[in-house]
């Protein structure tokens, strides 16, 4: 069935905002938007004449219609023009939420002022959105000046960022993202904040110079909305939303006398637009007061690798090394996941000497520290290793470093790294480790090869066994890496030949 997600807004008749922008966001990420108005907008790119707010009735049949044939994964609330509207909704979303199989996903854009700065409620209306609504909002997007209106913290630094999230969360609202277009510190960039339960994400850009920005309020909360109706991780949607914002800025246009819309270009295809990933020990992260308990693993800039990985092994014993390596495989991976194994250290220095015999590629998973002992040609680290490996040791030893990614946001904190290559999966769910919630799939494998194609080689792993091999390497990626596929094969030898020629063929 195909992701639905609903907008509950207002109406922009100068097309640039409310539910004309909210829909565009959702149809740019795959998704079929579905609307209910709370008000007519007199509106023009010079600014609101008038809010006509529509009546209870007719927001409750509009309402009621959606419910009786298009549940949503997620519903994106925008413009509520008065304490009933408040009301209203709230009911509708606490009985979808206590009746639905799924409950929906509800991101709350809190419209009290636009990006024009002008106002688009009633003030009485922000007692009722504590009340009743806030408690069933799971993400919140405000920008600066609605966040100091809603919960009393003025954004002065770092600190009264994470307190003004730590308030929203205090109302009920789990997921709270700060953005940062009014916020100019550090100068000359803009700083978006995310905070998810405990979890923190900072993301920066430079700062996009166009007086064109009506409706980025609106697409942004859409764009989050409609990534997480496809199931995608909070930091996933975050970072695609920004993006999807900066791309948008970048070409953005004046239709009338007035201030220009954000323009919609579709899912988000230059990494170009897509902002950093802010991590302590980085100079941004520095400005933003961000813990950096290792700064050894800041190092960034590991060897090259000029061609592509081709089929890569992972396999868990130096006896499947060899038995790869003679196969005719150039690219395997140790992975032994017990740090107390014995003859782990022997494993891993035998495993190190096939490579070179065999003038092969082999990678050490995980241990890094024995890796350099006995001079691997690489390593291959997962996105929690990064915290806590001595990258600059990696590096002056001249190994090769591959970095594991689950979606987008970990894609783009790994390029902070200039590794050997990326790795993107679980394509599919895997029974060697728990997956949950990691699961790429084909879609997104087609988005993460043309992003990171031009700066490493790409690889896909992950519950890929021959029949789904050529369908994977079909996406460009320049690698398919298997597990069972060759040690749960009948005729291992036989398996191999048979995945480096569908490689091969869907490559051609």
């Amino acid at each position: 069935m195909a992701n639905i997600v609903w907008t509950i807004a207002g109406s922009d008749s100068g097309g640039g905002a409310g539910i004309q922008a909210d829909l565009k966001a959702i149809h740019s990420f795959g998704v079929h938007g579905c609307s209910a108005i709370t008000a007519l907008t007199a509106q023009n790119s010079l600014g609101v004449d008038a809010i006509n707010s529509v009546s209870l009735d007719v927001l409750e049949s509009q309402l009621l219609a959606l419910f009786k044939d298009m549940p949503a994964q997620a519903i994106k609330i925008g413009m509520l023009a008065n304490r009933a509207q408040v009301e209203l909704v709230a009911e509708h979303i606490l009985h979808a939420k206590q009746t639905w199989a799924v409950k929906p996903i509800v991101v709350y854009d809190p419209v009290a002022i636009a990006s024009s700065g002008d106002s688009l409620t009633e003030e009485v209306t922000i007692e009722a959105l504590k009340k009743h609504l806030f408690p069933l909002v799971d993400v919140i997007t405000p920008n600066t000046q609605e966040t100091q209106l809603l919960t009393g913290v003025y954004l002065i630094g770092p600190s009264a960022v994470r307190e003004a999230a730590r308030k929203f969360q205090q109302f009920g609202i789990d997921t709270v993202i700060i953005k940062g277009g009014h916020w100019d510190f550090p100068k000359g960039h803009c700083i978006d904040f995310a905070l998810s339960g405990d979890e923190e994400y900072w993301l920066g850009s430079e700062a996009i110079q166009t007086p064109h920005t009506h409706g980025t309020g609106c697409s942004f909360a859409s764009s989050v909305a409609a990534c997480l109706a496809k199931g995608y991780p909070l930091k996933d949607a975050f970072i695609l939303a920004k993006a999807y914002i900066n791309q948008g800025l970048k070409s953005a246009v004046r239709y009338g006398e007035g201030f220009g819309p954000v323009a919609h270009l579709g899912f988000p295809t230059d990494l170009g637009d897509f902002p950093s990933v802010i991590e302590g020990g980085s100079w941004l992260g520095d400005e933003l007061e961000l813990d950096c308990p290792h700064p050894e693993r800041l190092a960034a800039g590991f060897q090259q690798i000029d061609d592509e990985l081709g089929l890569y092994a992972v396999v868990d014993s130096v006896g499947w090394v060899e038995r790869c390596l003679a196969a005719g495989v150039e690219t395997v991976q140790l992975r032994i996941k017990d740090p107390t194994s014995d003859g782990l250290e022997d494993a891993i220095r035998e495993a190190i000497e096939l490579g070179r015999h065999y003038g092969a590629r082999v990678f050490i998973n995980d241990h890094w520290a024995l890796a350099i002992k006995h001079g691997a040609y690489g390593i291959h680290l997962g996105q929690e290793d990064l915290l806590v490996a001595d990258l600059a040791a990696i590096q002056k030893a001249n190994i090769c470093l591959g970095v594991s990614t689950h979606g987008f946001y970990e894609m783009v904190r790994a390029h902070n790294y200039k590794p050997s290559y990326l790795a993107f999966g679980a394509i599919y769910p895997t029974t060697t480790k728990d997956m949950t919630g990691q699961i790429q799939g084909l879609e997104k494998l087609r988005y993460f090869v043309p992003l990171m194609a031009e700066y490493y080689p790409t690889v896909a792993i992950g519950g890929i066994d021959l029949a789904r091999t050529a369908e994977v390497a079909k996406t460009g990626v320049g690698s398919v890496a298997v597990v069972r596929a060759i040690t749960e094969a009948a005729d291992p030898e036989g398996a191999i030949e048979a995945l480096k020629h569908a490689i091969r063929d869907a490559q051609c």
